[in-house]
């Protein structure tokens, strides 16, 4: 049975990759500070290779315990997104940079790390051209910098694979609905509208189940991956805010879309991303957009209160 240590395991992308390793069979540990959802896991505790820590993923104390016991570390504690790492700027670089330092003093050449960064690394991309994972990594926020800081700290240790994740959105036990997709869904049930700026400006997106399958599928072809970056995406996916806002119009029909030209978008992000490095080693995103919105607007047409948020 093979042990998997995630640290903040009990988050958006977490709660559902632990789900699925307890289904396939694995030991999964989790360490976890429960601050979002007290509840997003306690459909595993019944499990016999299921394991909860309450913990800091900064304790280097706990992390050195762990690490031992575990053959696999996928550590996904941080603060994610450019608002909430703007707002905690001490806490975004002690997790997200400082925690992956110490996992990286404390592992082994027996450890395999699989390490989820983002393609917000890339910024703002060239017009005509497909961000790949050779392009220049320039990002525009705090979050972002930590996460390249962070990626950049496993040029030095090859037993390691990383992704570049796009925008994920889906439902989760540990449900956000500040991101792009999931956000845009909920307000046009929420407010019946959508007001758009900078309606222009790009983004590559993925479900969260793709997400999850995209991590076994590296647990189960490790040698063939590691000492390795790939994009994370879904390929048809890459779109423009205004382009997803007419997908979802065409499944809540009675929205009305305004573009507003005075307001600026605080998220300067514009890129397309190519995903075709990780195709070719055998795995694609499947899980179409439209698909997404019809889940996220039966969630939150039944939870039309429901903003959970980050910060």
């Amino acid at each position: 049975m093979k042990k998997v240590l995630i640290t903040g395991g009990a988050g958006y992308i977490g709660s559902m990759l632990s789900t699925e390793l307890v289904k396939l069979g694995f030991f999964v540990t989790v360490v976890d500070l429960l601050k979002y959802n007290k509840n997003a896991l306690s459909h595993l505790y019944f499990f016999k290779n299921f394991k909860f820590i309450y913990g800091d993923a900064r304790d280097k104390k706990i992390l050195k315990k762990l690490i031992e016991q575990n053959e696999f570390i996928i550590p996904l504690a941080g603060l994610v997104g450019a608002p909430l790492c703007k707002k905690f700027k001490k806490d975004a670089i002690s997790t997200n940079y400082g925690a992956i330092k110490s996992i990286l003093e404390l592992v082994s050449k027996k450890h395999k790390i699989i390490y989820m960064t983002t393609n917000s690394g890339y910024g703002i991309g060239e017009k005509n051209k497909f961000c790949d994972e050779n392009s220049p990594l320039k990002p525009i926020s705090l979050y972002g910098k930590t996460k390249c800081d962070a990626e950049d700290l496993f040029k030095n240790y090859k037993n390691s694979i990383c992704f570049r994740l796009a925008t994920v959105f889906g439902c989760s036990f540990r449900m956000r609905s500040d991101l792009l997709v999931n956000n845009f869904v909920f307000r046009s049930v929420k407010d019946k509208k959508l007001e758009i700026f900078e309606p222009h400006f790009r983004r590559n997106f993925i479900h969260i189940r793709d997400v999850v399958s995209g991590i076994i599928y590296a647990l189960k072809n490790f040698k063939k991956l590691k000492s390795n970056i790939f994009n994370l995406g879904l390929s048809s996916a890459n779109i423009s805010k205004i382009m997803l806002a007419n997908k979802i119009k065409k499944q809540n029909k009675k929205i009305k879309i305004k573009v507003i030209k005075s307001r600026k978008d605080p998220d300067k992000r514009d890129y397309f991303v190519s995903n075709k490095k990780i195709e070719k080693k055998g795995f694609k995103a499947k899980i179409s957009l439209e698909n997404g919105i019809k889940e996220l607007l039966i969630y939150f047409k039944n939870n039309p209160d429901k903003i959970i948020n980050n910060y």
